[in-house]
């Protein structure tokens, strides 16, 4: 299973000791802890909930029949390399409960209880896949998806949270629900229609902000030295910048996350080449090197918030993203 660590080797012990047994080696993984967890960017916090999702699915549809984690606790899971893996499985199990009647069917839990059917097989119906589905929004959903959520996902990412809480989704639901918020998050469809707000001036040879060292902190943060966040366009990032008075500039880099989003960051901490105006762009005001151009940027609604991107951009991408003139 993919979403466990892989077995890196075993070793049994032949010594006699009737107490010895079977040991074996694990990928090693971080444990999870949740309150660092809600100190990073939603981003982040969404592939963890979306992995989850998908570990159930498997778990609900898998070649053993449906599996339940008895022991469904975060402490029951590990990160490797960004990836959610469960690393104890000694508590998984096949069984559902047997049953004669509905009556027998209750999944019952500290603040709530959930009746199901009982099949004709006598199994009560679902009754792992919705015990797992039900824990992981109690311990995960809950705490990860909502906080610091683009404005426009909030709606998604209720009715998500509601049906996974009333057990009115099951796992199949639950995935799709999911992968809509991803491709909405991933294809921009997210942002608002709003008007223009960047226009490219081309008559600045130099751009201030890209050569100080000045930058504020911001929460949540893909560094704890400035204020880095992942956007999807240029737009975007001078929208946020809009709604803090600390951001003055920003810069947009080359930096992918997993989703494959602009890294955004608000100032120019880490920039220390110069500022040179090279022919690499000879429309663009400002280069860094000779494969990299900038452009200077500013938003209409606030005075005096200038930006500045870098890359081998090509030109309808720039004219994509700005009024150029």
């Amino acid at each position: 299973m993919r979403r466990a660590p892989p077995l890196r080797g075993q070793c049994y012990d032949s010594g006699g000791d009737p107490g010895a047994g079977v040991t074996a080696v694990l990928e090693l993984g971080a444990p999870l802890e949740m309150i660092q967890l809600l100190q990073t960017p939603w981003e982040e916090r969404f592939k963890i909930c979306l992995g989850l999702v998908k570990l159930l699915f498997y778990l609900a549809h898998s070649p053993l029949g449906s599996i339940v984690l008895l022991d469904f606790q975060p402490r029951q899971f590990v990160m490797v390399d960004g990836n959610l893996k469960v690393t104890d499985m000694d508590d998984a199990s096949t069984e559902e409960l047997s049953c004669k009647e509905d009556n027998d069917c209750t999944l019952d839990f500290p603040a709530k209880s959930f009746p199901l059917k009982c099949s004709s097989a006598g199994k009560c119906e679902g009754i792992n896949e919705k015990k797992n589905l039900f824990n992981a929004y109690r311990y995960f959903f809950t705490y990860l998806l909502p906080h610091s959520a683009p404005p426009a996902l909030q709606p998604f990412l209720s009715d998500i949270l509601n049906a996974t809480g009333d057990l009115r989704y099951g796992i199949n639901e639950t995935v799709t629900a999911f992968e809509k918020v991803l491709h909405l998050y991933k294809s921009g469809l997210y942002l608002q229609k709003r008007p223009l707000l960047l226009k490219v001036r081309l008559e600045f040879p130099y751009v201030p902000s890209f050569c100080s060292q000045k930058d504020y902190k911001c929460w949540p943060s893909y560094s704890h030295l400035g204020c880095l966040l992942s956007v999807h366009s240029p737009e975007e990032a001078a929208a946020i910048c809009n709604s803090q008075s600390q951001c003055q500039s920003f810069i947009v880099t080359q930096q992918r996350t997993w989703t494959g989003e602009l890294g955004r960051r608000s100032g120019d901490r880490g920039l220390k080449l110069p500022c040179h105006v090279v022919p690499r762009c000879p429309w663009s005001p400002v280069g860094i090197t000779p494969s990299l151009c900038c452009v200077s940027a500013g938003a209409y609604e606030k005075t005096g918030i200038t930006f500045s991107f870098c890359g081998l951009f090509p030109l309808q991408f720039l004219h994509r993203t700005a009024m150029c003139y």
